[in-house]
Order: C-alpha cells, then structure tokens, then sequence
C-alpha cells in the first residue's frame, strides 16, 4: 500500500503540510485551482532550519511582491506583532484558532499555520506576507466557495471535512452551533488556499493511506482576543479528541501546532506510535516558522510502499484477580477501562484459594497510560493490587471500516463491516459488525448469520 507517513514531533501547521508534501513529490502545478480561484499565489522557496534544507511556502495576494530573502526565507514572519492586535469588531467564534489564516494584516490572535508565537526560546524572521487577505466568512460561505472551485470530487469532499472539523471545534469552544459559526483567519483567501492546496497535494501523490507519529503541541502559552491560554489553544485540543492519532506536549515552550494543521491531519491521518515499516520511495521537511536552537522547525513526509508486515505496537500489560466481583461490575470494565486509555480488555474465569470462584482481568494499554488506567481499574473494582508486566510490544493491522449496502426486497440496508489488512493494504479478514446486522435482521427477518455472510461476501468483492 503507498503510505505518506508524517513525522509530528514538531507539530504541524497548514504551511509545514504544503511545503513537505511538496517536497515529497507532489507537483506545484496543482495548486492551479486554487490560484485561479481566489485573488493568491502560492511563492514556493526553501529555507534552511538547523540544518535541513526544507521547503518553504507562503501564500502571497495575487499582484504582491515578493520581498522575501532570495532563499525563500519562513513565512511565518514577526509572529509577536499580527498575534496580539487582534480586536475583532465581533468578538468572532474563532478565538482560539485563529491562529489560521497566517498573519492576518496584523489583526489576528495566532498566525495560523503560521503557529509561531512571541513565547519561548525560538523566534522568526522575514517579512509578513500578505495573509488574511480577503473577507471573513461564515461556515456555510466557506463550503459554497469551495463548491464552486470546480475541483475534483475527492477534493471537494476532502476539504469539506476539514472545514467541518475546524467548525466543530470552534462552535464546540464557543458553545455555538456548526452553522452560526464564522470563521475570521480561516474563512479568508490564504488559509482557504492552505486547506484546499493540502487536499489537492495528497491526491496528486496518488498515496492510499497517510498516518502520522504523535503530533507535538508544544508549550508556553499563547494570545488571543480573548484572552491569553496554555498552549495548545482550546480550537487544537477540541481537534484532538475528534482525531486517531495522539497530542504530546514539547518539545519547546511555543506553540507547534495549529487548528488548520491540526484539523487536515484530523480528517487525513491514522495515528501510528512511530514509523511504520516503509519502502521509501520519496520524503522531504516543509519549513515552519520558529528559529529554535536545538530542534528544526520542520515537517518531515516520507513516501512509499509498505513492506506487508503487521505494524509493532508498544503495550503494557495490566492484571489483577477479583474474588467477589458482580457479572454487572464485570461487564462494565470494557467501557470504563476504555474510556481510560485501555486498548483491550479481558475477563477469565479463575480458582481463588480455598477454591472460591473469582476472575482474572487483563489489561492492554500504552505504556503511557497504564498509571490512568490502573487507577480507574482500582477505582471501578475496588482491588488492591495491579500487577503490571512492563512494556512490550504487539503485532496489529491496520483497520477500517466499510459499509456493505444490502438490496432486500427491494429496500437497501446499511451493515459497517470491519477490514483488518497488513502493512501492503492487502485484506485478511472482514467482520460485519454484529449490531448492524441484527438490526437489518430484525427488519427483513433474516438470521443474523445470513445478514453477516451477505455483508462480508458485499465488502469482499467490491
């Protein structure tokens, strides 16, 4: 399977997606759609970041002039000076994230993909490009233009996605709905051109999975209209939790990652806890803003195909027996365990001394969640004491889910199949997933196991 793997360790910002994917083999000339659809150009150069030679983008208002360094220096530019003069006449919905739209003739709170901030050790340079150009748009104006860019329908619905995941966010921080939110930094021309130009990037790489490592936050604090908060900006942290992979802190007290970078990898991105297995056939880093001395502010992609292993995935094993446990306690441990950080959970009959009945339960979870998930397991069965078999590690495969649609007398029923495949894309084993069968079941008066046979056979020979 041709996989793009990002690298995440510091952090990612609509900017840094452009630059790497273009630095991996995606062709500058589709981002034509977006130029010709709205008043920018995309000024693709490189800049040198510890080192790394790494590409560099801004997006420029069509008819401006590059006043850049000769070498395409960062764009993310004097970040302290369009950070902090925001003073939005409307007291606008996305006060969190606005760190998207890049600088924002100088009236916004973050910087957008431009995620650099007048907090910790790094600072920026260059010139401020002209960003937050064009008007601030509502939700709804958003997806009416990106309908009318004319762009392939993958494209289409991909950015789409993207802008329901940054709107989600937002109404969800403000207590809004999806509808009266608007947006300022991301409804203008530059940030619309970073979310439309990523989605045409990844097609044109023709990759068929993206999965990225744990994406960094960073630390500090940052400002914005409403107030100043703790990196990351509550837009971000609404963000994650609708994302697979995870959010770390650091490696710098600064902010690394955006709303818009952080909403394109939500809607594009598996989480993988590091690399997986690769052929490389291409990579490249996409220059960020920040100037740190030990840690280059880059967005590294890697390209290229999967050699058909499982993927290696770091586990602990937690374990306690319980003597006196109801089967009501008992069932619900897989919830709440979960809801804790548990990756599985299982429960065997056992022989306690003196021959009384009782129960082993075994927890698999991330080494760095086991302290969670043991105290929730302590708390929820009232043990006193967790042994722990120290990290391992697990052989996975990946997994998705699909949808088989069954014609049964003459009406179309929906079953989520789930597609287990190894590390090439190639499938091994389909599960229908069983309350969906039960409920068409129940409707056609069919055997489960007849819905289940019907759904498999359907995903099998698509």
């Amino acid at each position: 399977m041709r996989t793009l793997a990002f690298d995440g360790r510091m952090g990612a910002s609509g900017d840094m997606i452009l630059g790497s994917l273009l630095a991996a083999g995606a062709d500058r000339s589709a981002l034509a759609p977006v130029e010709e659809a709205l008043d920018v150009r995309y000024d693709v150069g490189t800049a040198e970041k510890n080192g790394i030679a790494a590409t560099n983008v801004r997006v420029l208002a069509d008819g401006e002039a590059d006043d850049g360094d000769a070498d395409g220096h960062d764009h993310a530019h004097d970040e302290e000076h369009h950070h902090h003069a925001r003073g939005d006449d409307e007291g606008h919905r996305h006060g969190d994230s606005h760190d998207h739209g890049h600088a924002h003739d100088g009236d916004h709170s973050h910087g957008d993909d431009h995620h650099h901030h007048s907090h910790g050790d790094g600072h920026h340079d260059g010139e401020t490009p002209a960003e937050g150009h064009g008007p601030h748009r509502s939700y709804a104006e958003v997806v009416e233009l990106v309908e009318s860019m004319d762009l392939p329908a993958d494209v289409e619905s991909d950015a789409k996605a993207v802008f329901r995941i940054l709107g989600e966010a937002e109404a969800a921080v403000h207590g809004t709905d999806l509808e009266s939110t608007h947006f300022h930094e991301v409804g203008a021309d530059d940030a619309i051109a970073d979310v439309v130009g990523a989605c045409l990037l990844l097609s044109d790489l023709g990759v068929e999975r993206v999965v990225t490592t744990p994406v960094a936050a960073g630390g500090g604090e940052t400002t914005m209209s409403h107030g100043t908060y703790p990196v990351p900006a509550p837009a971000v942290v609404e963000i994650a939790e609708r994302a697979d992979w995870a959010l770390k802190g650091g490696p710098v007290e600064a902010e690394l990652l955006t709303p818009t970078g952080a909403a394109i990898l939500a809607h594009v991105a598996a989480g993988v806890d590091s690399l997986p297995p690769l052929t490389v056939d291409s990579s490249g880093y996409g220059a960020g803003g920040w100037e740190f001395p030990d840690h280059p502010n880059v967005l590294r992609a890697l390209v290229g195909d999967g050699s058909g292993r499982l993927t290696r995935d770091e586990i602990t094993v937690l374990e306690t027996n319980l003597d006196d446990a109801t089967p009501e306690l008992l069932g619900s441990l897989q919830e709440s365990l979960t809801e804790a950080g548990a990756r599985d959970v299982t429960v065997l009959p056992a022989t306690m001394k003196k021959s009384r009945p009782g129960h082993l339960v075994k927890v698999v979870a991330r080494p760095e969640d086991a302290q969670r998930v043991a105290h929730r397991l302590a708390v929820e069965t009232g043990t006193l004491g967790i042994r722990e078999h120290g990290a391992g590690h697990r052989w996975i495969a990946a997994r998705e889910f699909e949808t088989a649609t069954l014609e049964i007398d003459g009406e179309a029923y929906e079953v989520a199949v789930k597609v287990a495949s190894d590390a090439t894309g190639d499938p091994y084993d389909y599960s229908p997933e069983y309350d969906d069968a039960a409920a068409v079941a129940r409707e056609t008066d069919l055997p489960v196991r007849e819905i289940m046979r019907r759904a498999e056979s359907a995903v099998r020979d698509e």
